[in-house]
């Protein structure tokens, strides 16, 4: 049913720009906003960018056209790069920018130490999924939340009922696999940190399926973690209705035609539903957007989870528009049976079932049907395509090969026209105010109806009376109306004139050009913002590296020990360890964990699920009903629901609260503001390599960080199963018949390893890393930089490995053996090798 308070005006349409004509090509077709980011600090370092110093010319643009201009900043940002990160943000805010996308806490307590009133939007890389997670941001006055993609539109209504704050949602683009700000599979293989804008699309890579160590044969399904387009056009009314406030459009890495294509599709969606029309695409239309750019269309997670249809399989790139299969090959072409409409020009492709192979393609040259020449489109039907004459070899196409349409050289045509144009891309209403007496100047008040600014403009010379043609409306209607070349179009004219009076025409007409360049220029103004001088190392803890220095590190060395067994568990408990945390797939096995480690005389830690859904407060509960000695958080909303949780009930139990790795501690002033809201120590982020992890130590209280010293890197963390994918003709949790609880899934990558998938309470899947990598080599500057908790995670190693690992490591901080010891002596037993691990970059 259509709700009836939301107004149109409520809901912004949100475009994406890697360079000018990107940004030409969203305000040209009805963006309400645009988002772009500008040299390093943003989530797209591949994109052009913008520069800093076109921040003022950008805002301007944009603020003339009644657009607003958002800058990413949607990365973690390092401890030495926190002076230029202020940097930014003063010139973002001397520039008017309306608000920033920020994935770093740390950065949003600097940007509010700088500015109170400063906008921030939470960006989609803060993982936010539920409304606890909303919630953690509120004291940071965050404008809006930019959802997790995950979150589907029942979801996505109850987050914005509780929270209560306006929510952003991708409705089209490409989708991570992995859940944003949670991916670490390009830093674990190539040192490219998704969290630093990196990403090297590992998901869109081939892999073998192993299940139980033996290759499940999947024909040509190769691209397992691939997952087809957002494309949300047909979905624009349940999301209106559902609370979306902002509609999101990925895609700065994208042409200017895909931008213009995607913006204006969305734009006619919205409009049709405020006018009360059918707001459902047409097939023409979904046909458009493919062409830009389409790996096959889905609505992700927004109808649910339907791993099916998320993931094809069978490629990884854009195909464009499906035109059917190849019926026959000719002597100088193919015959096909056409689904979409084709002519001369297309651009083509034949897709064989593996484009891990050269694909052959090239351009229409004509059209047959039974040997005839076809004139203009062919529609559909049966049809002899004639691709161009050095464009195909003929001898590797095949009876059955797919047949894509990659171009559409008359569609781009179009979609160029609406920002290769001289004409201004948006005229906005004006009107105007006429008053004058004989003796006395004419004044005009121009107002800009849809901004609200007014202007007062007066003629040089005075008024004298008219001899014969005196001014009238019609007259002022003639002359003020010709605003053609600006922004502005005269709406109406309220004259008001004592008596037939004249001024010259090159008045009236001075008049309006003066008028019209106020008004655009009150447009362009910046909006004035809050800013304050500000320290950025100011708030580290004073002395704090340098009292460990002079203690030499010698405060005593704690060993934790995260199992994912309860072998491991015991094996554990039996070694010299401060803390065991239990890091299960089922929660089910956790009772029988801690009544191991109690017996043991040994404190445990449960670990909550990665991620947090709405609804999911139960695990929680659960957890702290088996009397853990800690909790490992690993989510804002988890850490927000345990915090309000013991506050409202002192009596309960109170477990150490610890942060794990995926609150992305990167910066002092991340690990600061997590320890103040009352956890008891932090895990840094894996994105750091040892110059990062050391500058980071010696502005923090170093006592309070976990460094994580030996580890399987948990890479891609996603709500798409493959074991339900491909081990099952279920789709989601619910019909799958759980295969995972029978048989171990890995993806073997092209180089022959393994990559254990595993799966948690809420059937998320997490792809480990095959080797598992140690940093002991870096013991000795950790200790020296006070540095006095370490872990060492386990994911299927036997219980005797648990306890050689764990025996070196304690050897290590003992100090009877070195740190390289330790790695080369991990590296001769491992059967897969050992890394040097994720902080040697």
């Amino acid at each position: 049913m259509r709700e009836t308070n939301i107004r149109k005006s409520d809901i912004e349409l949100l475009a994406p720009a890697g360079d000018w004509d990107c940004m030409r090509a969203a305000v040209a077709n009805g963006a309400d906003a645009i988002f772009f980011g500008v040299e390093k600090f943003n989530a797209r370092a591949r994109a052009n960018n913008f520069q800093m110093d076109e921040l003022p010319d950008i805002m301007s643009f944009l603020h003339r056209y009644g657009v607003k201009g958002f800058l990413t900043f949607n990365i973690l940002v390092f401890e030495e790069e926190l002076e230029d990160a202020r940097n930014l943000i003063d010139a973002c805010i001397d520039a008017g920018v309306d608000a920033v996308i920020v994935q770093d806490l740390g950065l949003v307590r600097l940007i509010r130490e700088i500015s109170p009133d400063f906008p921030i939007h939470g960006s989609t890389q803060m993982t936010i999924t539920s409304p606890e997670a909303v919630e953690f941001t509120k004291p940071f006055d965050i404008e809006r939340v930019v959802l997790g993609r995950e979150n589907n539109l029942k979801q996505i209504k109850q987050i914005g009922d509780q929270a209560k704050l306006p929510m952003e949602v991708f409705v089209h683009g490409a989708l991570c696999v992995s859940y944003s700000g949670q991916c670490l599979t390009s830093e674990m293989w190539g040192g490219r940190s998704a969290n630093r804008g990196e990403c090297a699309q590992a998901c869109r890579l081939p892999y073998d399926l192993m299940v139980d160590g033996v290759e499940k044969p999947m024909g040509d399904v190769a691209y397992l973690l691939s997952p087809k387009d957002l494309a949300a056009l047909e979905l624009v009314p349940e999301l209106i209705e559902a609370g979306v406030t902002s509609f999101k459009i990925e895609g700065r890495l994208k042409s200017p035609e895909y931008v213009a294509n995607v913006v204006s599709k969305y734009r006619s969606a919205i409009d049709r539903y405020f006018e009360g029309k059918d707001a459902k695409p047409t097939k023409e239309e979904l046909r458009e957007l493919e062409q830009s750019f389409s790996r096959g269309f889905s609505f992700g997670f927004l109808k649910g989870t339907n791993n099916k249809q998320l993931v094809d399989g069978t490629f990884p790139k854009s195909r464009g528009v499906y035109l059917g299969r190849v019926k026959q090959v000719l002597r100088d072409g193919v015959l096909c049976e056409l689904e979409a409409p084709l002519k001369r020009g297309d651009g083509i492709v034949f897709d064989a079932g593996d484009p891990t192979k050269k694909e052959e393609g090239g351009r229409v040259y004509d059209l047959r049907r039974k040997g005839t020449k076809l004139e203009g489109e062919a529609p559909g039907g049966l049809v002899e395509i004639v691709p161009g004459r050095q464009d195909v070899n003929l001898g590797r196409i095949h009876v059955g090969d797919r047949v894509w349409k990659t171009n559409d050289p008359h569609l781009d045509k179009r979609l160029r026209q609406t920002f290769e144009t001289d004409k201004p891309y948006r005229v906005f209403p004006v009107h105007v105010k006429v008053i004058g007496s004989a003796g006395q100047p004419l004044k005009s008040v121009w107002t800009d109806v849809e901004a609200g600014h007014s202007v007062t403009v007066e003629s040089e010379l005075s008024l004298v009376p008219a001899e014969k043609r005196p001014m009238d409306a019609a007259l002022f209607e003639e002359q003020f109306g010709r605003l053609g070349g600006t922004i502005f179009a005269l709406a109406s004219v309220d004259v008001h004139l004592n008596g037939d009076l004249i001024v010259p025409m090159r008045e009236l007409n001075q008049m309006r050009r003066t008028a019209a360049e106020s008004l655009a220029a009150l447009r362009e103004q910046p909006r004035a913002f809050v800013k304050r001088s500000v320290d950025v190392y100011g708030d580290t803890p004073q002395g704090a590296a340098a009292e460990a220095a002079s203690a030499g590190g010698r405060g005593r060395s704690r060993l934790t020990a995260l199992c994912r067994s309860l072998e491991q568990v015991q094996a554990a408990c039996s070694m010299n360890v401060d803390l065991v945390y239990a890091d299960f797939e089922f929660i089910k096995q956790f009772p029988a964990a801690v009544e191991a480690a109690h017996a043991a005389g040994k404190r445990i830690a449960l670990a909550t699920p990665r991620i947090h859904m709405p609804g999911e407060t139960g695990y929680f509960r659960n957890i702290l009903n088996l009397g853990p000695d800690a909790v490992l958080l690993r989510n804002t909303g988890a850490v927000y629901w345990f915090m309000r949780y013991l506050a409202e009930h002192p009596e309960a139990a109170r477990p150490e609260l610890i942060g794990d790795f995926s609150l992305n501690v990167a910066n002092h002033k991340t690990a600061a503001l997590f320890l103040e809201a009352g956890l008891t120590r932090v895990t840094p982020s894996y994105d750091l390599n040892i110059q990062q992890m050391v500058d980071l130590l010696r502005r923090s209280d170093a006592s309070k960080l976990e460094v994580v010293i030996h580890q399987h890197m948990p890479m891609f963390h996603t709500e798409h199963c493959v074991y339900c994918t491909f081990l099952s003709e279920g789709t989601d949790y619910t019909n799958c018949g759980r295969p995972c609880e029978e048989h171990r899934a890995s993806l073997q990558d092209r180089v022959g390893f393994s990559h254990p998938v595993r799966v948690d309470e809420g059937c998320r899947n997490t792809v480990y890393n095959a080797i598992d990598q140690s940093g002991a080599e870096y013991l000795a500057n950790f200790m020296e930089l006070g540095v006095s908790t370490y872990r060492v995670e386990f994911l299927e190693e036997t219980p005797d490995k648990v306890r050689e690992v764990l025996s070196l490591y304690e050897r290590a901080l003992n100090g009877e053996i070195s740190g390289t010891h330790v790695w080369k002596s991990l590296k001769a037993t491992n059967q897969l090798g050992v890394t040097r691990g994720q902080l040697v970059k």
